[in-house]
C-alpha cells in the first residue's frame, strides 16, 4: 500500500485545518512535497473549485488552489513524486482542454500526472460557469471515452454521447498515452463508474465498513469481471492520523485498510505548525513501512 498526501495550505475546510496554514504559501507547500518525495510517498494532491458560494464556504471551505499552477511550480521542484489531481471536476471543462492544458504539465513534470476526476455536485458552480448541471453524470462518463481518446494524442479524433472532434492538432500533447485516471466521489455510482471507466477508486467522507460493503457488492457484478487490470482502491481515513501521538491507532487503520484491499493511501495528519507536519510525515512513512 503506497501513500499520498492530501496536501495542506492547498484545501482548507472549516475546522479542518491549523492556523499556521491560513498564512502559508507556496514556500511551505514546497518544504511539504519535496520531503514527501525524499521519503517515497507516492503522491500528492491538489482540488479544484473555481468560486464558492459564500453560505456554501462555511461548510464547504473557501481555499482552494489551482491545480495547473500549483503543480507547474511543483513539478520544477520534483522529480519523482506524482501529481494527482483530487479532483478535477469534468463538467466545468471540454475534454480537449483537459488534454491539451494538463498535457503540457505531464510533458513538464515528465510523465508523473495522475487525473483524478469527479462529476461534481455544487450547482451554484456550475451555473456560473455556464456549464449545465442535468445529466452531468452521462456527460462525465463521455468526457472520460474522450480523455482516454486524447490524452497524449497529437491529433486525436473521438465520437461519442456528447462530445466529437477530429481533425484538430493538440501540441504539445502528454507524455503518457494511458494516462492514469481515478474517480472520487462517495457514492456507489462513482465506484461502479470507476470500475467501468478508470484506473483508480478515490472516495472521501466514507467509513472503511462502508468502503468494504461496496467493494463486496461490485465485486460480484459482471463490469468487475470483465476488467483486465486490477482497480487501484485510494483511501483516505475520515478523521486525520496522528503517528506520533497515537501510533497503535494508525497501525490498526493502517491495517485495515489493507485488509479491505487499499492500493494507496491518501494522508491526511494531525499538526500544529510545517515542522510538526513534516515530522508526522516521517512518522506515517515509518508505521506504513513496518
Amino acid at each position: 500500500m503506497q501513500l499520498g498526501v492530501v496536501t495542506p495550505v492547498l484545501t482548507r475546510l472549516p475546522r479542518a485545518h491549523a492556523r499556521w496554514e491560513a498564512t502559508a504559501g507556496i514556500a511551505e507547500v514546497e518544504r511539504i512535497v519535496v520531503e514527501a518525495e525524499r521519503l517515497g510517498y507516492h503522491h500528492v494532491t491538489c482540488s479544484e473549485h473555481v468560486a464558492i458560494p459564500s453560505d456554501v464556504a462555511e461548510v464547504r471551505g473557501a481555499t482552494y488552489w489551482d491545480p495547473l499552477a500549483t503543480f507547474g511550480y511543483l513539478a520544477a521542484r520534483t522529480t519523482t513524486i506524482k501529481l494527482a489531481t483530487f479532483v478535477l471536476v469534468l463538467g466545468y471543462h471540454h475534454p480537449l482542454a483537459i488534454a491539451k492544458r494538463y498535457g503540457t504539465l505531464d510533458r513538464i513534470c515528465d510523465g508523473r500526472l495522475i487525473l483524478g476526476v469527479g462529476v461534481g455536485s455544487l450547482e451554484e458552480e456550475f451555473a456560473l460557469l455556464d456549464a449545465p448541471f442535468e445529466g452531468r453524470g452521462d456527460r462525465a462518463d463521455d468526457a472520460i471515452g474522450a480523455l482516454r481518446a486524447s490524452f497524449g494524442q497529437a491529433e486525436p479524433s473521438y465520437s461519442g454521447s456528447h462530445y466529437e472532434f477530429d481533425g484538430f492538432v493538440v501540441d504539445p500533447a502528454g507524455v503518457q498515452t494511458d494516462v492514469p485516471i481515478w474517480i472520487g466521489g462517495r457514492t456507489a455510482r462513482s465506484l461502479r463508474r470507476a470500475v467501468e471507466l478508470a484506473d483508480g477508486w478515490a472516495p472521501f467522507g466514507i467509513g472503511t465498513d462502508d468502503l468494504g460493503a461496496m467493494l463486496e457488492d461490485v465485486c460480484a457484478t459482471d463490469a468487475w469481471a470483465a476488467r483486465t487490470r486490477p482497480l487501484d482502491l485510494i483511501f483516505q481515513n475520515e478523521r486525520p492520523l496522528d503517528p506520533l501521538g497515537a501510533p497503535d491507532v494508525v497501525a490498526e487503520r493502517i491495517e485495515r485498510f489493507r485488509a479491505i484491499g487499499a492500493t494507496h493511501l491518501n494522508v491526511r495528519l494531525v499538526h500544529r505548525s510545517l515542522e510538526h507536519y513534516l515530522e508526522q510525515l516521517a512518522a506515517m512513512e515509518l508505521a506504513a513501512r513496518t
